[in-house]
């Protein structure tokens, strides 16, 4: 399947293109700059947050169903309404969604930051979800319609990638500093000057671009995507927590099913809200699966790997950040770097050798728990960031390359929306699946003195953050004895979760090696 290209002329509109694709000059990477400012900080939210718990907890008192709502509701809401945004993009202008959505984040940023309540807080945290929605298509979409010169792209892609991973792992860095200094709220402060920064720049800075032929607003299909994905992502989260497994099964069922009625729906309209029929090229579908297994390993990794350095390693959370820090640095450079590789490389050779990458880190975790039964020291987990890091920075960065040169510029939004998604549920299911895993595994190994009443028995099964906040309110003798069984449980889980982990990325570069030949590439 083959599609027209566009270019977008310095006006924004697009139009036809000619054999040779306008270069961007030195305004359009300036506008590369003021659109990395949303990046950031929606993937930084990502991650940010895991640190703030314990003190949210003292103050807002949630309960536990609260707090997990506290963490969840943002990337359901916002895993949910992308491939929506992403169309209204496409039809109402892709810089005016842009702001729009920053306007909203950083006012429900400042209501997240003062919440009073933790339901207050949820409710924020939604808001957040609904405007970081609009942020994300504009961005890669807007990307997309300003580098029309291939390599050009590939470099303003790249960076748009090292942003995304880089803001993922820039999380817990930031929060640990901001913990260290100021309140709880302050994680989400954050966002406001840069996007009133971000509002200031980009009507100067960015063109705005829409698709001159657009469909009828599709509200049914708005509706179907929503439906899809809110019940499938809500189901992965019930799972994970070990929910009632009614609620897990009806939720994929009415996910699938209105899955399939989006499907059958796009495929009947004349001007379809997301063109299925793009996952009838290789090379798209490929590079969304990539795209979402690399994410799936970057956030997994970094889910467990925070746990480790704080609770079993007894880092402070700035320290932890530090750990984590090297592997920031190069999956930005493996992101960047891999641009002039895949000139002369062919993306199946490129990007599996990237997830092999991945696949050691994890493999390194499983040697280490499997030789010496604990889950590393700060410096090995350090050295498994790196090679993960550099995996997941070369492999995001051609796979939205592949996602974003398989489409129309004119479609670019819808693309973006795929990719985003891709993200988002890579996201879940790097914390639901790996987390489940790891949980299920501590509960397992994990063998209780006899001293503990009910309560802290369930405090400490519960989780490992239960298990060492019980023991400080034990004898030396009981204390010492929980914290090596919860310690060892945990590491036992971290060595199956890893091997896991190690075998998915094995299999996603068998996919990639397959789904990218050459007669794919662009």
């Amino acid at each position: 399947m083959t599609f027209p290209q566009h270019t977008v002329a310095p006006s924004g509109v697009e139009t036809a293109s000619s054999d040779t694709p306008y270069r961007a000059g030195v305004r359009d990477w300036i506008a590369l700059a003021v659109l990395m400012l949303p990046v950031l900080l929606v993937a930084v939210d990502n991650t940010v947050l895991s640190f703030a718990l314990p003190a949210i907890s003292r103050d807002l008192a949630p309960s536990g169903t609260a707090l997990l709502w506290i963490i969840d509701s943002y990337p359901l809401v916002l895993a949910g309404l992308l491939v929506a945004m992403g169309s209204f993009g496409d039809r109402f202008g892709r810089r005016r969604l842009l702001m729009i959505g920053a306007g909203g984040f950083a006012l429900f940023s400042v209501a997240a930051a003062f919440a009073p309540t933790a339901g207050f807080l949820v409710a924020a945290r939604v808001g957040l979800g609904v405007f970081g929605a609009m942020l994300m298509p504009s961005t890669l979409s807007l990307i997309r319609n300003i580098f029309l010169d291939r390599d050009q792209r590939r470099l303003a892609i790249a960076v748009w990638a090292a942003g995304f991973s880089a803001g993922a792992a820039l999380g817990p860095l930031l929060g640990g500093a901001l913990l260290e200094h100021f309140w709880w709220g302050s994680v989400f402060l954050l966002a406001v000057p840069v996007l009133v920064l971000m509002l200031g720049l980009t009507p100067a800075f960015v063109p705005e671009s829409r698709d001159p032929r657009p469909g009828r607003v599709d509200y049914l299909s708005i509706a179907l995507s929503i439906i899809t994905m809110l019940p499938v992502v809500f189901a992965i989260k019930n799972l994970a927590k070990g929910g009632p497994g009614l609620v897990t099964v009806t939720a994929v069922v009415l996910g699938l099913a209105a899955g399939s009625g989006f499907v059958v729906r796009q495929l009947r309209r004349s001007s379809p809200m997301l063109d299925v029929r793009l996952f009838t090229v290789r090379a798209f579908t490929g590079a969304v699966l990539v795209n979402l297994l690399a994410i799936f390993s970057l956030v997994g990794f970094l889910f467990f790997v925070s746990q480790h350095l704080q609770l079993v390693l007894g880092l402070s959370p700035l320290d932890a950040g530090m750990v984590l820090l090297p592997g920031l640095v190069l999956t930005i450079v493996a992101g960047l770097g891999v641009v002039p590789v895949i000139k002369r490389i062919p993306a199946h050779v490129v990007v599996p050798v990237a997830l092999l990458f991945s696949a050691a880190a994890y493999s390194f975790l499983t040697l280490q728990g499997l030789i010496a039964g604990q889950g590393g020291s700060a410096l090995q987990l350090m050295a498994a960031f790196v090679l993960l890091g550099i995996g997941v920075g070369a492999s995001e960065t051609v796979s939205n390359d592949l996602i974003l040169s398989s489409v129309p510029a004119t479609k670019a939004g819808a693309a973006s929306a795929v990719s985003e998604t891709a993200y988002e549920v890579g996201s879940v299911f790097g914390t639901a699946i790996l987390g489940s895993i790891l949980l299920s595994s501590y509960q397992g190994n994990l063998s209780l003195p006899e001293a503990l009443t009910l309560e802290q028995a369930a405090a400490a099964t519960e989780t490992l953050g239960g298990a060492v906040a019980t023991a400080e309110d034990l004898p030396a003798a009981n204390a010492s004895a929980l914290l090596d069984s919860a310690f060892h449980a945990f590491d036992s889980g971290v060595t199956l979760t890893s091997g896991i982990a190690a075998l998915l990325m094995v299999a996603a570069a068998v996919l990639a090696a397959w789904s990218l030949r050459p007669t794919t590439r662009a």
